[in-house]
């Protein structure tokens, strides 16, 4: 009796996560969010989740996170997203569901769009709320639950339309407020919105950079719920963190997934 009951503590200790309540973050945004890293630099994680919309399956989380459905993207090859369930998981013993909604080179406002790049604005050429929304609430059919909070990590595309004075900084901020607000209509009026700052362009006045950070911090000023969650973006040239001239490295990935993880954590305490 006494070895069967051992066997079964040991059975439960294996798999720490199966009885505990899930969460479900939705990643969104334009490449640093798809992830352009490395996937064999990326943190391996226990018993996190990655919702697919074309299987309707929930499989284990490992890069490369995504898939090229609803027009997303998967991540090309490592991405933030095992590094941030990893760490999640380790603060609050939940288990970690990613839904991916994120699109290289998408903009938030139509004005910054590139025809086939898409943009998160109410109109334009490739349109992607709708079809973020259609996946999450897929996500939240297969897992029983609602949606805990949406990442955000975008603002390139717009800081370069800003740079080319096609596109206003108030524009801008005013877009990405109402896509908050139309993320919230569709799921939930609480449902709490993450910003990872955007970071710099190489080889570029970060004129139009620095507005857009102006802009995300301006829209988490003063709309409830919305939180800056990661500033260290614009840091990773001079820390050897980006791949290339606009993308994040796998090390720069792993340390920005952690570090928001750590913050949301926080947030909900």
């Amino acid at each position: 009796m006494k070895k069967a009951l051992l066997i079964a503590l040991l059975a439960l200790c294996s798999f720490p996560l199966l009885a505990q309540k899930k969460v479900l973050f939705i990643v969104a945004g334009q490449s640093n969010a798809v992830g352009q890293g490395n996937a064999e630099e990326s943190v391996r994680v226990n018993g996190a989740l990655e919702y697919r919309y074309q299987s309707d399956s929930l499989i284990p989380l490992n890069d490369p996170v995504g898939e090229n459905a609803l027009d997303f993207q998967v991540a090309n090859t490592g991405s933030a997203w095992p590094a941030f369930a990893q760490r999640y998981q380790e603060l609050t013993r939940t288990q970690v569901v990613i839904a991916a909604t994120a699109r290289g080179g998408s903009s938030a406002h139509r004005n910054a769009e590139l025809q086939e790049m898409g943009t998160w604005d109410r109109t334009g050429h490739r349109t992607l709320v709708d079809k973020a929304i259609l996946k999450i609430k897929a996500a939240e059919k297969k897992t029983h639950t609602k949606a805990n909070g949406i990442i955000w990590l975008q603002g390139e595309r717009d800081a370069n339309a800003i740079f080319d004075q096609k596109l206003s900084p108030e524009a801008y901020e005013k877009t990405l407020g109402e896509l908050i607000g139309r993320f919230r209509k569709a799921l939930s009026k609480k449902l709490p919105f993450y910003i990872v700052l955007t970071g710099n362009q190489q080889g570029r006045q970060p004129i139009g950079n620095e507005a857009v950070r102006k802009a995300q911090r301006n829209v988490a000023r003063r709309m409830s719920r919305v939180y800056i969650v990661y500033e260290d973006a614009p840091l990773f040239a001079e820390r050897n963190g980006m791949k290339d001239f606009v993308h994040y490295n796998q090390s720069a990935l792993n340390d920005l997934g952690k570090a928001v993880a750590e913050r949301i954590a926080d947030l909900l305490k």
